[in-house]
Parts: structure tokens; sequence; C-alpha cells
């Protein structure tokens, strides 16, 4: 095994619908990251009580598909300075790695490679300065940006943070009460603290107080920025995008009609992702 791979223990498990979950797992002590990065989670489906208490053990053990080590990109949802490690996974049902990672439960071990990766962070800024950020979001690519949103240094730095959370129905909108809070949980904790604009928005039923369209009509016609109540300058938005590919791309050559160039050597508003 690589000196990188150290074995994390599952502390806890959310379960937001049958497609849905967030966990939490120990976090190594020699472990750093930025936040906006992602990491290499591994998993060895033999080896989760979800068969061992099926007594399947022998036979998952003897089953190449089952007995060995698969790894996906996961970003951290948590604080870089949080004592343990939290993720937010979408279930793919023949997906090799999602399918088998639903089975979690308290106590089971996951493989965790402690090296970071990602340029999704807001360290990439050197120009325009911070002012406004945006970020924009649909499902697990939330994920990031809580992790932002968790740190005093994000809060410090920026007038106004807009985060535009997109899923396709209410039940989907994972951590919205975490959300609502965040602004007294961390803004309170620094002098003049940015402030914080929720935008939900559901696109598949209709629901009270959130938007309902895909975000790069939202932008084209002025919706989320009428919205948030600021608009979308070059020389003072910074903007981020996480979620599912279709999304980044269309989302990404909107705002470039809009005027806003992509992040290249610290220059530039829009920074994505990609490691789906």
């Amino acid at each position: 095994m690589s000196d990188n791979i150290q074995t994390v223990t599952v502390l806890s498990k959310t379960t937001w619908t049958p497609n849905l979950f967030s966990f939490t797992v120990s976090r190594p002590e020699s472990f750093k990251f930025t936040a906006g990065q992602f990491v290499r989670l591994g998993v060895n489906p033999s080896q989760l009580k979800y068969y061992q208490e099926q007594n399947d053990a022998k036979d998952a053990a003897t089953d190449a598909a089952l007995n060995e080590d698969i790894f996906r990109a996961y970003s951290i949802v948590s604080s870089p300075f949080d004592e343990v490690l939290e993720f937010f996974s979408i279930v793919i049902p023949d997906g090799a790695f999602t399918s088998q990672l639903q089975h979690l439960q308290v106590g089971d071990e996951l493989l965790l490679n402690t090296m970071p990766f990602g340029f999704l962070t807001l360290a990439r800024y050197q120009k325009p300065l911070p002012k406004d950020l945006w970020l924009l979001a649909t499902g697990t690519g939330l994920a990031p940006f809580l992790s932002m949103l968790q740190d005093l240094k994000t809060w410090e730095d920026y007038e106004h943070i807009v985060l535009a959370y997109s899923a396709r129905s209410i039940e989907e909108l994972a951590y919205v009460e975490q959300i609502e809070r965040l602004q007294e949980d961390f803004g309170t904790l620094v002098d003049n603290p940015a402030k914080l604009i929720f935008i939900p928005i559901v696109t598949r039923e209709p629901v009270e107080g959130a938007l309902s369209e895909r975000l790069p009509k939202l932008l084209l016609e002025g919706t989320l920025q009428a919205s948030a109540g600021i608009d979308l300058d070059i020389d003072t938005t910074h903007v981020m995008l996480c979620g599912n590919p279709d999304m980044v791309e269309d989302t990404k050559e909107t705002l470039k009609t809009l005027g806003l160039v992509m992040n290249r050597r610290g220059e530039g508003n829009i920074a994505v992702e990609n490691y789906w």
C-alpha cells in the first residue's frame, strides 16, 4: 500500500434521499487540505459490514469484483480545521464505487489518499481582488463550497457571497439547515463579515421561495442577479462552478457571453473543477 494511503473509520452517516447521503470519517492527524480541494477515497466492498452481516463475507472475498480497492475523487465538505472529514455522495446504481459505498455503516473502514488535489480554491484568484463571490452548485457539487463557507478567511475577504444551489426536488436540496446557520456560525466570528445570500433552486417541482429554472437560463435572463441583489461585474466578481458536467459547461459559456472570463494564471472571473 502506498505511503499516502491511510485507513479511516466511518463515524456517521446521513441519508438525504435513497440516492443521496453524507458521511463522516476519522481524520489522520497529519492530513491537511485547502477548502475546495478533493481527495481520493477507496473502498474494498468485501470488507464492509453489509456483506459480513449478510453472511456473504466468504463469497465476497472470493469475488474479484468485490475484493479489490476501488478509488474515486470526492470533494471535502468539512472545514480545513474540523477534527473529522465529511463527504457528500450520490448513488449511481451501476457505479462500481457508489453502488458499494451506499452500504456504508458506522465502524466501516475506508481508504484515504492523503494527497489533496484540485485548484478550485480561493487562493487561485489574484485579479480581480475579492469583493463578490458567486458559488454555483448542483447536487453534490455543493461540497467544496460548504468547506469554503466554514473557513473564516472566506468571510473576511469578501463583501458578498452568493450561494446558488440547484437540485431536481426539494428532498434533494441537502444541507439547507446548515446553510441557513452559516452566517451566524461563521460570519459572527470575524469583523465586517461578508453577507451571505442563499438562493435555492428546484428544477422539477414548484417550491415556494425557490427559483425553478436551470442556472444558465437564470443567469442569461438576469433572474439570478435580481434575486441576489447584485450584478456580475468583470472588475469585482469571482464565480466558481461545481456539479453536473453539463451544468458546468453550459453555465461557463453563459457567463462568458455576459462578459466574464476564465481564470488563468490567477487572473479572471470563472473557476471550475473537472474531476467527474
